[in-house]
């Protein structure tokens, strides 16, 4: 009896093709872009991909920035913070050199109450279910709806609050086993015995207390003295090239009595250090009580590029939490 091979030849055909389409289709080594498409071109969708693209646009900024120092200056010492509105005009602030134009790879959200005490964040559904997440905040005088929020989102968030003006954190957070509350203060020194009035504490100094070796997220809101307390947190690191402690920093930058060729130096340090800004809200608060004045107070968010912190890198596929979905 003649095979169904032999009766119909057009079958046999019809089968080779779907065989030879599906090992074609199932080759891991076959791309599925055309080669003469600009789609083969596009490479960013990974997250390594995307730091590494917002890296180069970030190097750009950094480079205009040179020229617009050229052209107000010529010198950063040229350069003024807030310049008077008299000719000649020129059309800048400060913050005209310092745009965050490094792209979150995450959601972009701002957390806590709006106006006064929320902050702008990259990816914080990332910590959602981080097993190990801790959150330091410094300098919340009873504003807490950020840490109450990030409480309120996450499963296993610490969150340590430190604040020398307070004796608590405010009323958003009322019992919860996850916050923790010390009335310290974060300085560039330690001052912390029986005779200090306001006990100051580092941050190394605090770490160790704490027993951490890392912080998701950073917030640092103590009137001024950000610029002695990053540079005394950031400098070692810089030194030794290893990466920062933490993920994110959050803190309102305070420029008051500052110049430019002094601004300048401590800004490349952060950016020496690996922290990219991808988020920045001036105090407009602060200005309604204070108009007719310079613009001094702005909010930024950076994100550190350096390491392995969970805002560049993916955990490991064997995580021992449950998949949500």
């Amino acid at each position: 009896m003649p095979s169904i091979w032999q009766r119909h030849p057009r079958y046999v055909v019809f089968v080779a093709l779907v065989l030879f389409s599906t090992f074609y289709l199932l080759n891991p080594y076959q791309s599925t872009i055309p080669l003469d498409s600009y789609a083969a071109y596009i490479r960013d969708n990974d997250l390594p991909a995307k730091i590494l693209r917002a890296e180069q646009v970030y190097t750009k900024v950094i480079d205009n920035r040179k020229q617009l120092i050229r052209k107000f200056g010529p010198t950063p010492h040229d350069v003024l913070m807030f310049p008077p509105d008299k000719d000649p005009w020129p059309a800048y602030t400060v913050w005209s050199f310092f745009p965050p134009s490094f792209h979150c790879p995450h959601e972009m959200e701002r957390i806590g109450a709006l106006g006064d005490g929320g902050k702008w964040t990259c990816g914080m559904s990332r910590l959602e279910h981080k097993p190990d997440c801790i959150i330091y905040t410094f300098g919340m005088n009873y504003e807490t709806s950020f840490e109450a929020e990030m409480l309120e989102r996450t499963r296993h968030c610490q969150v340590w609050g430190y604040d020398y003006r307070s004796n608590s954190f405010g009323s958003h957070i009322k019992s919860n086993y996850r916050a923790h509350f010390l009335p310290y203060g974060l300085a560039n020194f330690d001052a912390h015995e029986a005779s200090n009035k306001d006990k100051l504490y580092t941050l190394k100094t605090l770490l160790e207390l704490n027993k951490h070796d890392h912080i998701d997220v950073l917030k640092i809101d103590i009137e001024g003295w950000e610029f002695e307390v990053l540079k005394q947190i950031l400098e070692p690191y810089i030194a030794s090239g290893e990466p920062l402690p933490f993920g994110q920093l959050l803190v309102e930058i305070h420029t008051w009595e500052k110049k430019f060729e002094d601004f300048l130096p401590w800004w490349e340090m952060l950016e020496a250090a690996g922290l990219r800004p991808f988020m920045t809200e001036v105090n407009l608060v602060y200005q309604n009580y204070n108009r007719g004045k310079d613009t001094d107070l702005a909010e930024y968010s950076f994100i550190n590029i350096k390491g392995n912190n969970i805002f560049i890198s993916d955990p490991p596929a064997s995580s021992t939490e449950p998949n949500v979905i």
